[in-house]
């Protein structure tokens, strides 16, 4: 007979001593899976149970045992016929032999602590199965679609990350002269590159592709302002208000993590529909308060992090911008084109193209050129 393989679950003061598998005496016998529990120093528990019922036999005792529905001392404990069957297995394919010396509603506690631990494999595979059918990009929903969803229907399919789409309308911008006010811009990033030396040595700064970070959450939204339409075709739009930033860390090819704060605060951009462009304000992605490893900052917090040093070496270059923080912003630049347009509904659609200033760690570091390419969406009201 081979001999049985051991394996050992501690969990504190509880441990599972799991024998697996047994080989069969007789041919017309089923197999058997020897459990072993040790509950406390008061209590010994064995289970014999047939391997193909395990799992079931189990999760039935976490049932059969819960402290709310037990309140038995050993004194009324039924006879090993009637707990096999409320184990849910024949009398003979079974055998239960406890010895108690505590009271049964801590052993009860104790079983279902360790009927989890058992089932743990078990829900794992269940957990993988679930996320395995997951989908991939949920379909693009228009404004009133996407309005017509419940909470539970938008959780966690993406949608909230997404900017509205248009059914029909024109391929051109179609709003008549007049002053208009610009609600619901949504600017929706599909790709983020950033300005950076090649992987390769001496590689030339070029635009690289990154890997985002911070998952779906860098898309503006809710923003507002005025819309004007000139007689000459041209187009003026000023941001107002809105979630008109998003706190967003990339990671280049070669490993390195460039965050940014993606915005458009303070945008004034001007030009024909099918391109207007403008500057926007870029504040710093750590605020004046913020404290480094150090202690250092730039509103508050220590002037220095190496003491007086002999010969003024605190301020010198190499120091003096690790030393003296600057929360100072700085300005980026965007692009925006209109691609359709639904007059009956004011509704515009588009692509943008931004170019802003990567984070510089309070001043310490150099800025990178972050590239954001992606699509627009907005509703004109006169």
């Amino acid at each position: 007979m081979a001999l049985p393989y051991r394996k050992s679950y501690s969990h504190h003061t509880h441990q599972i001593l799991v024998f697996s598998p047994f080989s069969a005496i007789h041919h017309s016998q089923k197999p058997l899976t020897k459990y072993f529990l040790s509950i406390s120093t008061k209590t010994l528990c064995w289970l014999h149970l047939p391997q193909a019922s395990m799992a079931a036999s189990l999760q039935a005792a976490a049932t059969f045992m819960q402290p709310t529905k037990v309140g038995l001392t050993s004194r009324n404990l039924k006879s090993t016929q009637c707990i096999s069957k409320a184990f849910g297995l024949e009398p003979a394919g079974a055998k239960l032999t406890c010895s108690l010396q505590a009271d049964l509603k801590d052993l009860a506690q104790k079983c279902v602590e360790a009927t989890k631990l058992a089932g743990f494999a078990l829900a794992t595979s269940a957990l993988v199965v679930s996320g395995a059918s997951a989908e991939g990009v949920p379909k693009r929903l228009t404004f009133d679609e996407i309005q017509s969803k419940t909470y539970l229907e938008v959780k966690g399919t993406g949608t909230a990350n997404q900017c509205p789409t248009i059914d029909g309308g024109v391929d051109s911008f179609a709003f008549k002269p007049g002053k208009y006010n610009a609600k619901k811009l949504c600017l929706e990033p599909t790709s983020f590159t950033v300005k950076a030396e090649g992987v390769a040595k001496n590689a030339p700064l070029e635009f690289q592709n990154t890997k985002l970070m911070t998952r779906l959450t860098y898309t503006l939204d809710e923003i507002e302002g005025p819309f004007e339409v000139s007689p000459d075709g041209t187009v003026k739009f000023e941001e107002k208000d809105g979630i008109d930033y998003a706190a967003v860390t990339v990671q280049l090819p070669g490993g390195e993590r460039v965050p940014f704060l993606f915005t458009i605060k303070q945008l004034v951009a001007t030009g024909k529909p099918d391109s207007f462009s403008g500057d926007f304000l870029v504040p710093s992605y750590r605020g004046s308060s913020f404290l480094d490893p150090k202690g250092r900052g730039a509103s508050t917090g220590y002037d220095n992090a190496v003491a007086l040093p002999a010969g003024g070496r605190g301020d010198e270059e190499e120091l003096a911008k690790e030393n003296n923080k600057s929360a100072s912003s700085s300005k980026g630049k965007i692009t925006l084109s209109v691609t359709k347009s639904k007059p009956e509904t004011g509704e515009v659609i588009g692509v943008f193209e931004s170019i802003q200033p990567s984070d510089t760690d309070l001043g310490a570091k150099a800025p990178k050129d972050v590239k954001i390419q992606g699509i627009w969406y907005a509703q004109l009201e006169s």
